[in-house]
């Protein structure tokens, strides 16, 4: 796991400086090394920052100079690399290291840009052409790893973090408000937008060819993930198959010269993984897992219960309110887009604890979206059910009617509820973003500034999720949220915090439930046996699992692994939050109404209703503000 840059100019030429600025500025994602590579014209310049995993010698050094014409940077790692190695000897062609690194250069060289079909695994690399003076940049089809660029009519700057492309004089900081906009609905900024104005992020699954002589981009998706065909197998065959093809995801993420562990939350996912490490390791596994002083929020009790059942090597850490203060501009510097997941918090403190231990790190992330884990699918199932059966006028009665008895009680289960009942006329693919955002269209609306209002006008946060509904090609509604999530949530929201967090501390993060064949093979599971009924949630994973995992942390309610925003705010956030909130810089911003967010601070403190989370977007979008552009 490293870091990546690079610079492309028409003008001038490319300087050691210009690559040792962006090499420094993420330093931290690579600490075993750096380098660098200038071509002749000095038109094409590729900076690396090395986090030694595969290949722990000199010769895994980058940029790697390949194959007599290719210079390589790479971010990732390629699982399946030793197999396509010994294929492509049978070929001729001869190796100098033992990385996975200078495997995807011999592809290339091979299968053209098609080489990408036969990569397993997590990446984002750039390979610059000495021959053709092309440079070919990819990101992996579920967007692990990151890649970001800005590009005009005479340069191209690409990097792992945008915090590289800032230290280039050809760049000059503006914020994108329409990114902030879409922020709002979905708590992240969804791509290929990134906060910052012309600085986009490359979508997952997506390829760039550029010609370095005249900054000509040509930008195609290389893969999609397909609900259309389904597999009719019993369920004894599908229990079968996901375990079988589970392990074997497991067991290729196991490969490292370097120590590695787990992110064992407790949950059904990570436990998962955490067994199946125990298969296949000759000694005990090491698992970290982070809490809370809050009950309600605390899933310790159940990591511990999966430790002590596989015996492993675990460690554990309590999070508390007032650390916040101190991290959360932190956590906006590392972020570098305005970010308000929440998990982020503690999804960066189990992974600063985890690298004390281990350079390597499995989790269970994916294991929601394969399977139907999150309560929303199942409001969603239920709700267009709901809809096909019931009149639309008396849907429409009992939204009205909802609103005004509803609407009058002052907590966070009825002000749900209104919302559910309100939007049921809606289309489905409409209803499901209502479900998710922090803020809806209307809440916007209120928040708003006029002047921000009357720039927003025309763009409408909404048709990002309802055109991924279309673009899903089934009709069965749940596939379509399922894969709404797989190309939105999953890659701007989870793959962002995982990435970000374990990379602060230079912790390599493997997320199994993410491994493209498997999620080939649950794309054909009938979406009736991963959520069966309203409430048997993830319904034929746990049966896969049934012989592995202990029924109590299986059938538990599920608790997601945010912090305790809710309290936090009434306690060890309150004055810190209203004194970030209400500062003359972020009235002077224009963006919002003091006395909108005034009263959303109030409301949350004096009745039941829970806008931890919208308070959440909001701090930590103006701290984004001070961190980047004050």
């Amino acid at each position: 796991m490293c870091a990546i840059a690079g610079k492309i100019v028409l003008k001038g030429a490319v300087t050691e400086r210009d690559i040792s600025a962006m090499n420094a500025a993420m330093a931290h994602r690579g600490p075993d090394g750096h380098g660098m590579f200038i071509s002749r014209n000095g038109k094409v310049g590729l900076g690396h920052r090395r986090l030694a995993v595969i290949d722990l010698s000199p010769l895994g050094r980058q940029p790697m100079y390949c194959q007599g014409r290719y210079w390589i940077v790479f971010n990732g790692e390629i699982y399946n690399y030793e197999h396509e190695r010994r294929e492509l000897e049978k070929d001729g062609y001869a190796f100098q290291s033992n990385t996975d690194t200078e495997v995807i250069p011999a592809l290339y060289d091979k299968y053209g840009v098609d080489c990408l079909s036969r990569l397993r695994g997590m990446f984002a690399f750039a390979i610059y052409d000495e021959k053709r003076h092309v440079l070919f940049c990819a990101r992996d089809r579920i967007g692990k790893k990151p890649f970001k660029y800005f590009l005009n009519s005479e340069v191209f700057i690409f990097s792992s973090e945008l915090k590289a492309i800032l230290t280039q004089r050809e760049y000059r900081r503006v914020p994108d408000y329409e990114a902030i906009h879409h922020y709002l609905t979905y708590q992240y900024v969804p791509s290929p937008l990134t906060g910052f104005k012309e600085i986009q992020k490359l979508e997952p699954a997506h390829y760039l060819l550029i010609e370095t002589d005249t900054l000509k981009v040509t930008k195609r998706r290389y893969w999609r993930l397909d609900y259309s065909e389904k597999w009719q197998l019993t369920e004894r065959q599908w229990q079968a198959g996901i375990l079988d093809k589970l392990e074997e995801a497991v067991a290729l993420r196991m490969r490292s010269d370097v120590p590695l562990g787990v992110l064992l939350s407790g949950g059904v996912d990570s436990s998962a993984v955490t067994a199946l490490m125990s298969r296949h390791s000759g000694a005990a596994v090491r698992t970290f897992s982070v809490g809370f002083e809050e009950d309600k929020y605390n899933e310790l009790g159940y990591a511990k219960t999966v430790a002590d059942r596989f015996r492993t090597q675990h460690t554990e850490l309590i999070v508390k309110p007032d650390e916040a203060e101190v991290v959360l501009p932190q956590l906006a510097h590392m972020y570098e887009e305005p970010f308000a997941d929440s998990s982020a918090l503690p999804t960066y403190y189990v992974s600063k604890l985890t690298r004390q231990h281990v350079t390597v790190a499995l989790n269970g992330d994916g294991g929601d979206e394969n399977f139907a884990g999150y309560d929303r699918y199942a409001i969603h199932k239920f709700a267009v059910l709901s809809s096909s059966l019931l009149p639309t006028p008396l849907i429409r009665g009992v939204g009205k009617l909802s609103r005004t008895i509803l609407g009058r009680i002052k907590n966070t289960l009825f002000n749900r509820l209104e919302r559910f009942v309100d939007t049921l006329p809606d289309e489905a693919a409409s209803r499901y973003v209502n479900y998710i955002c922090y803020f809806t269209n209307a809440m916007k609306v209120a928040l708003y500034s006029d002047s921000f209002a009357a720039l927003m006008s025309q763009t409408d946060s909404y048709r990002l999720i309802e055109s991924r509904f279309t673009e899903a090609g089934t009709r069965d509604m749940l596939d379509a949220a399922l894969y709404a999530d797989f190309t939105s949530y999953l890659p701007d929201d989870l793959m962002v915090k995982a990435d970000i967090a374990s990379m602060a501390v230079s912790l390599e993060a493997r997320s199994p439930f993410l491994d493209h064949e498997f999620l080939e093979l649950t794309a054909k599971i009938p979406s009736s046996l991963k959520l069966k009924g309203l409430n048997d949630k993830k319904y034929i994973l746990k049966k896969a699992l049934l012989t592995l995992l202990p029924k109590d942390v299986m059938y538990r309610p599920k608790m997601g692994f945010a912090i305790p925003l809710d309290v936090w705010f009434h306690k060890g956030l309150r004055d810190y939050a209203g004194a970030v909130l209400f500062s003359d810089k972020a009235v002077g911003r224009g963006i919002f109404k003091r006395e909108a967010v005034k009263a959303l601070f109030d409301e949350h403190l004096a009745t039941k209703i829970n806008w931890g989370y919208q308070l959440w977007a909001l701090l930590m979008l103006e701290l984004w503000f001070c961190e980047f552009f004050d």
